[in-house]
């Protein structure tokens, strides 16, 4: 994004381009099985482990033939789907004659009563028992995140406030647990390092550029390195908020700031940046800083506070 009048109301060009939803379309089909690979192989052949261990599903092996069968994927609990496309590349990964098709009108992002039928998985038998661990795993974690981000986005009501994620995600898991959020209604944040300038509390102590001309400089030596991308600055106090405006910053991150200062810096910010509050955050404080007049409220809660969902695989 190129430097911009320092006049100017940018807040909706750059509130559209800072808050993104993954699509399922977005995602990588190797960096997705590459994830069902080594999930299979934890259970098939102890993947992790400094010794060598007998392959296979040696249970299933032992009691299970040829025989077909089918299985549905049932909500134990109201909450919001997430995963359905990727049932059939882990049962897939396992075998190549499982079929998985959804519930009639079933898709991610819906939200479902206890009870429900989400998919059905018809193959044989033996596939279907050694993958069943692996893609509930996978299911219920994706559906436990974005039942937590429906639930938080639900605190927010009726504000205009967009609800984001942050990088606190399960390693190696992070783009599937961001594609959560979006289906549970709620908005990335930036993916990684890679695809936004976010100066942090700790890269201005580094830079000894917390404050003043100092702090200025920071923001402005990070548009000139990187023009086309957008540039965040956390703040922790109000009296450095003026210098980050003045070097022309997009996004103003207000972290661990109280309602009555958090209203204060929206006043002071006004159009010239979009602002962002962080840390704290909780679904009891949702609705109040909803009121605020913020354009992002970021959380992590969303994905580590998430508990899984309750989908069990019924046999028909």
């Amino acid at each position: 994004m190129p430097p911009r009048a320092k006049t100017a109301s940018i807040t909706k060009p750059v509130a559209a381009a800072f808050a993104q939803r993954l699509t399922w379309a977005e995602l990588d089909p190797a960096y997705l099985r590459q994830l069902i690979t080594l999930a299979r192989e934890e259970d098939l052949a102890g993947a992790g482990l400094a010794r060598p261990v007998t392959p296979g599903d040696v249970t299933t092996s032992a009691l299970v033939g040829d025989a077909m069968a089918s299985a549905d994927f049932v909500a134990r609990q109201p909450l919001t789907i997430c995963g359905l496309p990727l049932l059939p590349l882990i049962f897939e990964s396992f075998g190549p004659k499982c079929k998985v098709k959804p519930a009639p009108g079933r898709r991610d992002g819906q939200v479902v009563a206890k009870g429900d039928v989400l998919a059905t998985v018809t193959g044989p038998a033996a596939t279907l028992l050694t993958a069943e661990r692996t893609a509930l795993n996978f299911f219920q974690k994706l559906s436990g995140v974005a039942t937590q981000t429906t639930r938080h986005v639900a605190a927010l009501g009726k504000s205009a406030t967009k609800l984001l994620d942050i990088r606190k995600t399960t390693p190696g898991f992070r783009m599937l647990e961001k594609y959560a959020v979006a289906c549970g209604g709620g908005w990335n944040h930036r993916l990684g390092l890679f695809d936004r300038v976010l100066i942090k509390d700790n890269h201005l102590a580094a830079a000894h550029a917390t404050a003043g001309e100092r702090l200025a400089a920071a923001v402005r030596q990070a548009r000139a390195r990187h023009p086309k991308l957008l540039i965040e600055c956390e703040v922790d106090e109000l009296a450095q908020i003026p210098p980050v405006l003045e070097a022309g910053v997009d996004v103003v991150l207000l972290d661990n700031f109280t309602p009555a200062m958090l209203s204060e810096a929206v006043a002071l910010i006004g159009k010239r940046a979009c602002t962002e509050a962080s840390g704290g955050v909780t679904i009891e404080s949702l609705p109040e800083l909803g009121r605020l007049g913020l354009d992002f409220i970021s959380s992590g809660a969303l994905v580590h506070h998430a508990s899984w969902a309750d989908i069990g695989l019924d046999w028909r």
